[in-house]
């Protein structure tokens, strides 16, 4: 079952990057995220978002 909470292997692996890339990106507030007992968790929807948002500043579109 696809579910709408990430972990930290999950997200990069969706973003395409490495897991110590996720780690700085989400510590340094780029990446939204959240803490469940000390592991970031995302939200699919927020991370979709996200994107949209910086595809949007660099003047890319769908």
């Amino acid at each position: 079952m696809d579910s709408d909470i990430m972990t930290i292997k999950e997200v990069s692996a969706y973003l395409k990057i490495t897991e110590k890339t996720a780690y700085r990106l989400t510590a340094d507030g780029e990446i939204p995220g959240f803490k469940v007992g000390g592991a970031w968790r995302f939200r699919r929807q927020e991370i979709d978002a996200w994107i949209n948002d910086r595809l949007k500043s660099n003047g890319t579109s769908d």
